[in-house]
């Protein structure tokens, strides 16, 4: 199949797939997800992606109704429904069906789970990446992935009309993440990356990268830094899920980042092969 998609049990062709008109998604986009990829029928950090979803339902009040175990293995079968061998794998859980009101539904309603799987693979190590920034106008629990996704989606449709791949927020001076992936640079042989607080998103491919500077004995650094820092990193690093992670060349029209081209290889090959291994 191509394109798959499943509803609270039900699944088929993704474009046949129906929901209720009162999904609290359809109003409120009240729920959480998660996304990763799969290939040769294994998804790439799942239990890390499943600690993500379930701490994000959490802090939303909201009760997932499978056990990680159970979760994991609709997730596993669905898999094998499709043709091609790397899979990109959505999953997302919402606070269930009931009619519109801004409080949560009384008594509660059981969560909605959706998934869905598209054909997916990683981008290439070698391509780079043209940014540009706006200011970071987003609320203040960006550490829970929630489907409430507009002021990624107009950052993201502006980079898009510049003819870039990705736009950086900062607040104020401080650089906090992209609309998609996470953000860090290289300077003086260190690692340099946002920490983990409300204002960014923990990416599983930040977490993985810093495993790797680590293991490679690369120092790290988890603290705000300046756009003007970034300006001047000697990389400056994209993460996600489908990049893995990648350097930057230009931001703002202006180029940045090839002073530490060496370093930064080595880094990125380590995590490259970790995903193949872990896929084989």
């Amino acid at each position: 199949m191509k394109y798959l998609g499943y509803y609270n049990g039900t699944y088929g062709p993704l474009e046949e797939m129906m929901i209720p008109m009162n999904d609290r998604v359809c109003y409120f986009g009240d729920g959480v997800y998660d996304a990763t990829l799969a290939r040769n029928g294994k998804i790439f950090a799942l239990d890390a992606h499943l600690d993500r979803f379930y701490n994000s339902a959490g802090l939303l009040k909201m009760e997932v109704p499978y056990s990680r175990e159970e979760l994991a293995e609709i997730l596993k079968s669905l898999l094998k429904e499709m043709d091609d061998s790397e899979i990109f794998v959505y999953w997302q859980l919402t606070r269930g069906t009931a009619i519109r009101i801004h409080s949560f539904p009384e008594p509660p309603s059981k969560p909605n789970l959706w998934i869905m799987l598209k054909p997916g693979s990683l981008a290439a190590p070698s391509k780079t990446m043209k940014l540009i920034t706006q200011e970071d106008t987003r609320f203040l629990h960006c550490n829970i992935k929630t489907l409430n996704l507009i002021p990624n989606v107009m950052g993201y449709q502006k980079a898009h009309e510049a003819g870039c791949d990705e736009c950086v927020f900062h607040r104020g001076d401080i650089v906090t993440e992209c609309s998609s992936c996470n953000i860090s640079i290289l300077k003086d042989g260190v690692f340099i990356t946002h920490p983990t607080d409300h204002y960014i998103l923990p990416g599983i491919s930040r977490m993985h990268l810093i495993e790797q500077c680590k293991k490679l004995g690369v120092p790290v650094d988890e603290r705000p830094f300046t756009v003007k820092e970034m300006m001047n990193a000697d990389e400056v690093i994209v993460s996600s899920s489908s990049r893995l992670g990648l350097i930057a060349s230009e931001i703002d029209g202006q180029p940045v980042g090839g002073k530490a081209t060496d370093l930064w290889k080595k880094v990125q090959l380590s995590y490259f092969e970790r995903f193949k291994k872990a896929t084989e």
